[in-house]
Order: structure tokens, then sequence, then C-alpha cells
């Protein structure tokens, strides 16, 4: 007597591609539920009302005028930074170096503006502070390409504790030109002659940030999708075997790619000094290294999706800082519903490329090739037997004959 297996509860299967529309309908759904689930633990654990909780939200950034700019200014620099890592991505090179090469461009960046700032105009010293920064940043991001062209090493690891030697040679050169002197930090850089800063345009000093940031995410996005590049990028990405089958060098695509990678890094660090910050510390980046990470995942690593993530993660950051001060919260209450928020946001993405199917439920446990697996009718044989019978009965005819 055989034992009829049981059917599982829950069945998960890959869900067929949908549009746009439909995805982006999954992911409104996560946030919608999101909000509700934050709501109710906003109210039980502060017996705030939710709807005021966000609302400090939104004004944290976009309350005035100012919030407004320096909110534009924060999704900049975040977003080039995720434009930087994504020809990587793409590549599966998951360079985790961003916060080094930002720190090598910016050192670069304050290298020129400290040397030569008092001897070349400033129409000579923005070109030359730009060129040092992506030949610095792109130098150390071309150090583990080599490597992973060269013996193929753990490109991870590598370009995680390049970020520890870039810290250490910042915390180094902090040292060399601090002012004043046994302070342990620099200070502004030519804060009474404003040498090698980005100029003011229209009256805000963030805007040019803005525009450069703006033109590099077509450029990026342009490149990665019509450029021959951008297509060595992808096939590389998906098969290595594949790559060299067709031509693609590629030891030299990994190399191209994580110079142009770095370089775009090592810019975002002139960005910082020269154009927010107008000084050098060992914590320039700020972390924003691996919130890129995140900014270029929930895009789907296209250029412009990222503007989308790269705001709402800004938005969600100075929200939750917003709430603290309003309410004379801990700052990690703010940070708790910017998790929760960016959790669902995360799993809609299962929803959106698996369905689950419920016992009893419409699931037919549909074979791989295509083929059911429902019950058949009963006193019909399958279709395996009935043709071995036949040619049974055939058999005994022939033989009797």
């Amino acid at each position: 007597m055989h034992n009829k297996p049981k059917e599982a509860l829950i069945h998960m299967s890959k869900r067929k591609a949908l549009t746009w529309y439909q995805a982006w309908g999954i992911r409104l759904i996560a946030i919608v539920a999101a909000l509700i689930v934050c709501a109710v633990i906003t109210s039980i654990t502060t017996g705030l009302n939710p709807l005021e909780v966000y609302a400090t939200m939104f004004s944290g950034a976009f309350g005035t005028k100012r919030r407004i700019w320096i909110l534009g200014k924060e999704v900049a620099i975040l977003l080039c930074i995720s434009l930087a890592l994504t020809p990587a991505f793409r590549m599966r090179f998951w360079n985790l170096g961003g916060e080094g090469q930002i720190l090598m461009g910016a050192l670069g960046t304050a290298a020129c503006m400290i040397v030569m700032g008092d001897t070349l105009p400033n129409a000579v010293l923005i070109p030359v502070c730009i060129i040092a920064a992506v030949c610095f940043g792109a130098v150390w991001a071309l150090i583990p390409a080599l490597c992973k062209a060269r013996w193929n090493t753990n490109e991870t690891l590598f370009t995680l504790m390049m970020n520890y030697v870039a810290t250490q040679l910042v915390a180094y050169f902090v040292i060399v030109w601090e002012v004043p002197k046994g302070s342990g930090k620099i200070g502004i850089i030519n804060q009474s002659t404003e040498a090698g800063w980005l100029p003011v345009i229209a009256g805000n000093r963030y805007l040019l940030n803005i525009l450069c940031v703006a033109l590099l995410t077509i450029a990026m996005y342009i490149y990665l999708t019509y450029s021959k590049h951008g297509y060595e990028i992808s096939v590389v990405g998906e098969s290595v075997a594949t790559a060299r089958y067709v031509g693609i060098k590629v030891g030299w695509t990994i190399i191209r790619t994580l110079m142009l990678s770095g370089a775009i890094c090592g810019f975002t660090g002139y960005l910082l000094v020269a154009g927010t910050d107008h000084t050098l510390t060992t914590t320039l980046a700020g972390g924003q290294g691996f919130t890129a990470v995140m900014v270029a995942w929930l895009a789907k690593f296209n250029p412009l999706g990222m503007v989308l993530s790269a705001l709402l993660l800004i938005f969600l950051g100075r929200g939750a800082g917003e709430i603290a001060t309003a309410f004379t919260l801990n700052q990690s209450f703010g940070d708790i519903l910017t998790g929760i928020i960016l959790f669902f946001i995360i799993a809609s993405e299962f929803f959106i490329n698996y369905q689950l199917h419920f016992r009893g439920h419409g699931h037919t446990g549909a074979d791989k090739d295509g083929s059911s697996s429902a019950p058949l009718a009963s006193g019909t044989a399958p279709a395996g037997e009935t043709d071995s019978v036949n040619s049974k009965e055939k058999r005994e005819d022939q033989a009797n004959v």
C-alpha cells in the first residue's frame, strides 16, 4: 500500500515578468503597509499621533527652502557614489571600497588646494583639483582590479581593506596640514580666499553640485545602456566564459570598469571638499559608500531609478532626525521607523519575483516541463502503461499465429 505524499501548505514559484506598473504597485502596497505598521508602533510606544509624526518627517526634509537645498545636496552626493559603484556591480565585481576611493579623491583635492591655492587662479586650480581627485580615486580602484584580473583575488575583502588604508593615509596628512598645530584637524581650507572652491551659481552654493551629478546620471545611463563598453560589462556580469567566447577581454574590462568606478568616487571626494565641506577629515564620506550599495540595489542598478532610491533614503534619514528633535525622542526611534520602512520595501522585491500558492487555492503543482501533476480520472490508465499493454497484446497475437 502506497502512502500518498502530503501536499505542502504553501508553494512558492517563480513569477512571470511583471509590467513596470505592476511592480511599482507592489512597492506602493509595501510602503503603505510599512506606514501602517509604523503608525501602530508609534501609538503604542510613545502615545503620539502618527499623522503628526509623519508630518514632522516631511517637514524635516521639505519644511523650508534651506532644508530643500540641503536635501538636494545630500541626495546628489549619495547618488554620485551610487553611480560610481553601478558599473562594477553590473559586472558582478563587488566594489565595497567606495569609502576609500572617495577619501583618496578628497585627499588629492585638498593637497592641490593647500599647496597651490596661493599660486594658481581659480580658473586653473579647479580643473587641476578635479584631475587630481579623479586620478587618485582611479588609481586606488586600479590596485584591486589588477589583482582580480591577474590572480582572481577576492574583490570584496580587497576593496574593503583598502578603505582602512585610505583612512590612515588621510589621518596622516591631516596631522601634516593641521591648523593650528596640535589641533588635530585642518579646519576650513582657504577660508579667506576661497581658492579652489566651486563657484556659487544663482545665489546657491549647492546648485553646481546638483547640476554636475544630474549630468553624470544621464551620462552613466547612456554609457551603460547604449555603449559598447556597457554591453561588455553586462556580458561579463552574466558569464565570464561567454564573454571570453565572444572575444571580450575580461581582464581589461575589469580594469577599465574599476578605474571608471574609482574615478567617479574620486570626483565625489572633490565635490565634498571643494563644493560642500571645504575640509578634509577621516569621516568625510560618512558611511555613504555603504549606503550607496543599497541605493544601487533598490534601483536594480538603473542610474535613473537611483534618483528615487537616493531621495527616499535621504528623506527618511532627515525625517528621522527631525522626529527625534521635535518630540524629544531618542534618535534610535526615528531609525527604527526608517528600518521598518526599508524592510518592507526590500521585502516587496520578493513578491515581485515570486508568488505564493496555498493548499487548495488553485495551485495545480505544474511540473517544470509544463505538464500537470493533477490526478487522473478513475479507471483511466496512464499513457505509458496503455502503450505497454497494447504492445504485449500484439506479441501474444503473433505467437498464436
